[in-house]
């Protein structure tokens, strides 16, 4: 009898952190931040012989600014850049379009690129995330800025 009763203690136990692992999660930063955008992939950084040079959105390229370009995102929408193997982020505008290197999924700033520690590789695996205000900072119902 004593044997059945712990038995039912232990697992009584484990049910309720199970609940409380899961709700945990589910309230977590990642769980709330209702990403409307995400890719993994490899970043790389452009920068002195940019500088200077008309972007794809019109603007001058500042490779001091916080900026990248990218293919496919609107221009004019911000996303955060993580660095897979630091865990450091950095939030950047896309201004341009790019990367034209095979395999590469988002081109950044010299800033952006120190910002994240990939100034000295070159290179990073990273992921792109970005919430549905980010990719609609004006709130305009159309994705990037006027």
């Amino acid at each position: 009898m004593l044997a059945k009763r712990r038995w039912s203690v232990l697992a009584v136990a484990v049910a309720l952190l199970a609940v409380l692992a899961l709700s945990g999660w589910k309230y977590s930063e990642r769980g709330s931040k209702n990403l409307a955008y995400v890719e993994t992939g490899v970043a790389s950084w452009y920068g002195p012989s940019f500088h200077g040079r008309k972007t794809a959105s019109g603007e001058r390229y500042n490779q001091n600014a916080l900026t990248a370009a990218h293919k496919k995102l609107p221009l004019g929408s911000h996303v955060t850049v993580v660095n897979l193997d630091t865990g450091k982020k950095v939030n950047v505008e896309i201004n341009d379009r790019g990367p034209y290197a095979a395999g590469r999924k988002i081109d950044l700033s010299k800033e952006a690129a120190r910002r994240l520690g990939i100034l000295d590789d070159g290179t990073s695996k990273v992921r792109i995330e970005a919430t549905s205000q980010q990719l609609d900072p004006d709130g305009d119902g159309k994705p990037g800025t006027k």
